[in-house]
Formats: structure tokens, sequence, C-alpha cells
């Protein structure tokens, strides 16, 4: 053999590429090493499905996103309001009426004991005056010759770099699953050959690591061949079965929608029934003050219910049941949030009413809601923590005496009931809704972030624990591939709802004059150009050279190329995988052909001897 001769400079980049791809393996191997539930992910997967495993992932993934925006709206708001309270920094004066600036929410004298655990359940009382919402944050503006720093300039800041944050953690994470989808092929044909040929993983250590992936690959083939299965059955319908199931499909679909137009005219009557009897006192006051959440969360219970029992008329494939579940059911969970939030201001800015006097000297309903911030953080402190509470009484009555009843009593109906499956839409549409009422609250409750951090690690726990114990494997399986993708582009969607929400609130309705940084502005945004023009003038020239005609309209033209050329790209390289996969089936195909004309040369020779 002949040795090519390697200059000394390419040998030591060849040196250096084995170097730095051995340093990126071990670093690799290192973070998973230290990875969040790595084990118990691998262990559920191997258990349960790839399907099941994406909702923990799912979890895991917000969980660290809540953590790490909490870290930012500590470093930026939480720290500085801690340490300018304490050094007992100026604050800016504000004006206006002497009926907008009162708002004592401390209340007078003794209070009973028991009041302490209702307003910690309610936000109230003491809760209420305190870093955790919007009304106890001032308007501090600390300005020296060496150091300045404006509390609600980086109050709004904070806020608008949380929201592009977390839109770079949901647009990361879409394009890693969008990769692992089109690797996938996204559909049985080309996945099967996939998983037999290159699924096995050689490097498993033990025994147990072994049949958990091959349970793994069990139910990722189960998948396939049930979703193989439907279109076969579905390709053989003649026109008349076919205009029959579309119609039926039609109807059902209405049906369901008028179920989510009744929940969510039921939440606006308990919202506006809620708010008219907030303030009193004791347990009757905690329930009208929860009325909101219970509705929103019983209507999250049993509409779903009833829309998949109607799935079931359908008749769609696995794959496609879900989607269908998870677009009704993101419909009616996030759209109910949006329902609270409208009735919400319509009672703040006085729309709707024909006594608008309340409105008239604050411009908001200041006899009501005289710190309006605060009360809509509230709301989602009440959703945020209702939800936990009843996860937590759902485990502790419902699930573990279901499975006790079944597994101790051999009656036909405990074995008709049986235990309870892992349905994978409903948790992760829990999920979504939770996250998506901490972004829209987090503008009004600045610690929500940390408050669903802890709350999705006890839930990641308690779903561990009802998913090993009490529950058995699903018998609708669907791919985990595409659901995943699926799954983030929910949660996208709740983004985009929670971000008009702020939007909404930073540039349309008046602040609240007696509380919050922004009491001396016509509206939270203002901070911003007030802050603009204290800036020297050759940084307002620069800024505003970045947002003229002359800078946007090239990078406009130059983000339009670069996107455009990706989108060739990825074109090619789409017909160059279809082009490949359609000369393996050729192959495929030659290959049958060749071992038919072999058995056939085998039998005449069989013949002629």
């Amino acid at each position: 053999m002949q040795v090519p001769v390697v200059s000394s400079r390419e040998s030591w980049k060849r040196k250096r590429a084995k170097s730095l791809l051995k340093l990126k393996n071990g670093a690799r191997a290192t973070l998973n090493f230290f990875a969040l539930w790595s084990k118990t992910l691998q262990k559920i997967g191997g258990n349960f499905g790839g399907g099941v495993q994406s909702y923990f992932l799912f979890l895991r993934f917000l969980v660290l996103l809540n953590f790490f925006s909490f870290l930012l709206i500590a470093g930026f708001v939480l720290v500085p309001s801690i340490v300018f309270r304490s050094v007992g920094a100026s604050l800016v004066n504000s004006t206006g009426p002497e009926v907008c600036m009162e708002y004592e929410p401390n209340p007078e004298g003794l209070v009973v004991f028991y009041n302490y655990f209702l307003d910690l359940l309610s936000g109230t009382g003491f809760m209420e005056y305190s870093y955790l919402f919007y009304g106890y944050y001032n308007n501090t503006m600390v300005t020296d010759s060496n150091f300045s720093y404006n509390i609600p300039l980086a109050y709004v800041f904070t806020a608008v770099f949380y929201f592009a944050f977390c839109f770079i953690c949901i647009i990361a994470r879409m394009g890693t699953a969008a990769r692992v989808a089109v690797a996938t092929g996204g559909s049985a044909v080309g996945n099967y050959s996939m998983i037999v040929f290159t699924s096995w993983d050689y490097g498993c250590p033990g025994e147990r690591a072994t049949k958990l992936k091959q349970k793994n690959i069990h139910y990722q083939l189960q998948v396939d061949l049930e979703e193989e299965s439907i279109k076969k059955r579905a390709a053989s319908l003649t026109m008349c079965q076919k205009i029959v199931l579309y119609s039926l499909r039609v109807f059902m679909g209405f049906f369901s929608f008028g179920l989510i137009i009744a929940a969510f005219y039921g939440i606006f009557e308990a919202t506006n029934y809620s708010q008219d009897r907030s303030g009193q006192d004791g347990i009757m006051g905690l329930i009208f003050e929860y009325l909101p959440s219970i509705v929103i969360t019983a209507g999250n219970f049993v509409v779903p219910l009833l829309c998949d029992q109607i799935a079931l008329v359908e008749r769609y494939s696995p794959s496609t049941t879900v989607i269908v579940a998870l677009l009704r059911a993101v419909f009616l969970r996030l759209v109910s949030l949006g329902v609270l939030l409208f009735t919400l201001w319509s009672q703040i800015t006085c729309d709707g009413k024909t006594d608008s006097g309340d409105c008239e000297p604050c411009h908001y309903n200041h006899k009501f809601y005289p710190c309006w911030e605060t009360r809509i953080g509230q709301e989602m402190y009440k959703l945020t923590l209702f939800d936990l509470l009843i996860n937590i009484a759902v485990l502790v009555l419902v699930e573990f005496p279901r499975r006790i009843v079944v597994d101790n009593w051999s009656n036909k109906l405990a074995q008709w009931v049986g235990r309870q499956e892992f349905v994978v839409p409903a948790n992760v549409l829990g999920l979504v809704y939770g996250q998506t009422v901490v972004w829209t609250g987090a503008l009004f409750c600045p610690l929500l972030p940390v408050i669903n951090t802890l709350k999705f690690i006890l839930l990641f726990y308690f779903r561990k624990i009802t998913l090993f114990n009490n529950c058995r494997p699903a018998l609708k399986t669907f791919r985990s591939t595409t659901s995943t993708f699926f799954f983030l582009a929910v949660l996208l969607f709740g983004w985009i709802l929670a971000l008009v929400v702020m939007i909404y609130s930073l540039a349309e309705i008046r602040p609240s004059m007696g509380c919050g940084p922004f009491r001396f502005f016509p509206t939270m945004w203002s901070i911003v150009p007030t802050s603009f023009y204290n800036l020297s003038e050759v940084t307002q020239e620069f800024l505003f050279f970045i947002g003229s005609q002359a800078f946007s309209i090239p990078l406009f033209a130059l983000l339009f190329v670069v996107m455009w050329y990706f989108i060739a790209l990825a074109s090619v390289y789409g017909k160059s995988v279809a082009l490949l996969r359609a000369q393996i089936k050729l192959e495929g195909r030659d290959k049958q052909f060749l071992l038919k004309q072999i058995e056939q040369l085998s039998r005449q020779q069989q013949i002629a001897y």
C-alpha cells in the first residue's frame, strides 16, 4: 500500500480536529451525566414508550426555562429593588387626583390567625403588598456621578427580554425536534428500516438498560404497524363510505365547538359574579375569589372528556387523534384564559358599562381596582396555585384509590374500569396552560416564574409516581417525533397569546396611580421614550439610525436573501432525500425480482435432475 505524504501543517490540523472531537464528546458525556432526571427519563422511555417520555422531556424543558427566567427577573428587578429599598433610595413623587392615590392593602389592627392561610391561598393581605406582586415595586430612579439605575425602565426591558428569551428557547428546541422528524421521515415507510437496522444501542450498560431499549423499540414498531393498518383500512373505503365519514367528522367538529363556546360563556359569567362579590371575609370570600379558577378547571376537565368520546366516532389515526385533541384542548384552555382577561379588563376600563363615572378621574376603575395590576397578578397566582392543588388532590383522592380498588377487588366493574392510562395530550396541555398563565402574569407578578419552577418540579415527581404505580401502558400509541414538534408549536401559540396581553397592558391601559413603578406615566411604555430623550445626542442619533429606513431596508433585504438561500437549500436536500428513497425502493424491487429468478432457476434445475 502506498501511504500518501502529509505535511506537518496538515498533520497538525488532523490532530487538532481529533482532539476537538474528543473534547466535544467528553463534554457532551459530562453534560448528559449531570443532566436533570436523565436516568428517570431513560427508565420511562423503556417502560412506556417515546410518547410518554416526550411529556417528561417537555416538562424538564419548562422547569429549566422558568428557572433561568427567574434569574433574569431577579438580577435586573428583584435584587435592585431590595437593595434600593434597604438603603432608602429616593422615590419620584407622582402627581394626580388624590382619589386615585388611595391604596392601602395592609389591614389595620389584629388579624385572625386563619386569615393568614386564606391570604396565602388568595394572594391578599400580607401577600398583596410584597415583592410577589407589581404594587410593591417603587418608581425608584437612582442617579449618581458614577452610577444610575432606573427601576421602571428595568421593569419594562426585563419583561421584554424575558419574552424574547423564552421565544428563542422555544424556536431552538423546535428546530431540534424538526430535524429529528425530518431524519425519521415522519412516516412508517422509512422509519421501519431505520428502527430494525440502526436503532440498537450496542453500548447499553447491563441487562436492565438492554430490556428498556428492547421495550422502547417495541413501542416504536407498534406505532408504525398501527398507523399503517389504519391507512390501509382508510384506503379501502368506498366513495359513499368516505362521504359518510367526512360528514360525520364535520358534524362532530361543530358539536365539540359548541361545547367549547358554552364553557367560555360559563367563565365569563363566573368572573363577573366573582368580581361583584370580591372583598368578603372568611371561607365564602375565598370561594368567590377562586370561582373563576374553579369554573376554568371544571371546563378544562369536562369538555376534553366529551371531545375524547367524540374522537372515537371520528376514527382518525393515532397521531391525527392526538393532534385533533390537542387543537381542541388548546383552543379551550388558552382562549378561556383570554376570556378571563377580557372580562377583567372590561371591568377595569369600564367598557360596556352605562355608569362609567368611576373611570373618569383616573381613566380606570379606581373604586374597585385601586391597583389593577396587582389584581390581575392575583388572578394568575390563584390559577397557578389552584392547578397545583388540583393535581395533588387528583393523585391522592382519585388515582391511588382507583389503583387500590382495581388491584384488590375482583369485580367485573373494577376490571372493566381497570388502571388508568397516562394520556399524553391532556397532560401536555396542562403544562402549556400553566406556562401560558405564568407568561401572562409575569408582568404583574414578577415571582411567578420561580413559583412555576417549584410547581413543575413537584409535578414531575407526582407524575412519575402515578405513572409507575397507578398507570398501565397506553392502548393507543402515537409517534413521539412529530408530537414533540407539535407540543412546542402549541407552546408557541400560548406564548403569542401572552405576548398580546403584555403589549396591550404596556401600551393601552393607564397604570395605577397609587402603586407600582409606573404610577406617574400615562402608559407603562411611556418610560422608554422619556428615558430615550435623556440620553446623549450621539446615542440618540445612533438609535435613530438603527430605526431609520436607511438601516432597516438593507437589513430586511439581507435577511430575505439569507432566508431564501436556506429555503432553497432545504428544497434541494428534500429532493435529494426523495430521490434516494425512490432509489432504495427500486433496489428493493430489483432484489425481489432477482430472488424470484433464482428461485425459478433452482426449480428448473431440480426438475431437470
